[in-house]
């Protein structure tokens, strides 16, 4: 017995059973039927600076850029270098400006490894829209710990990434481990 109510002659929309899971997420309906976010008045990484480090998940700053966490991370400990500068690609930043970038991405890679005993990294930069740039203004570099023992297939079937720490704790972690 199920606690569905029976709806007749709609026997057929239960489809044949397969191995899928589904996670029913009808709370997204909102986002869906609103339609696209209008344009953002300010950028993010502009934006973010200008606040307190744990409001904005910055855990470290330099002269010409700094480290933030992503807020929609691909794995636990996903940062983001990003020069303070409003510059689209790389080939505009300054040789300054990509000096501090690889010297806070090495940073960055030592310091995750510290806290987070990752095995690897991905390192890289999206640039533009059609590139898969979600913020396709602002100049910024992504670093993703990655680990041999969590190579699973849950984001690839059902698009859905499993992260075991919050983003506050992940930022604690990190700016607390971050030479000073």
């Amino acid at each position: 017995m199920t606690d569905q109510p029976h709806v007749e002659g709609a026997d057929h929309l239960a489809g044949v059973p397969d191995e899928f899971q589904r996670l029913w997420t009808p709370h997204r309906m909102a986002y869906i039927q609103a339609g696209p976010e209008p344009l953002r008045e300010e950028c993010p990484f502009c934006e973010a600076p200008k606040h307190a480090d744990a409001e904005r998940l910055i855990v470290a700053r330099g002269e010409s850029a700094y480290v933030l966490l992503n807020l929609f991370p691909y794995n636990s400990g996903h940062l983001l270098v990003c020069p303070y500068r409003h510059i689209a690609t790389y080939d505009q930043a300054t040789p300054e400006e990509v000096a501090e970038i690889g010297a806070l991405t090495q940073t960055a890679m030592r310091v995750l490894r510290e806290v987070s005993n990752c095995d690897g990294f991905n390192l890289g930069m999206n640039q533009g829209a059609v590139a898969g740039a979600g913020v396709d203004a602002h100049l910024h570099q992504h670093i993703v710990p990655r680990w041999r023992s969590d190579a699973n297939f849950f984001p690839i079937i059902a698009k859905t990434k499993a992260l075991p720490q919050l983003l506050g704790e992940v930022r604690e972690a990190v700016a607390h481990a971050w030479p000073r």
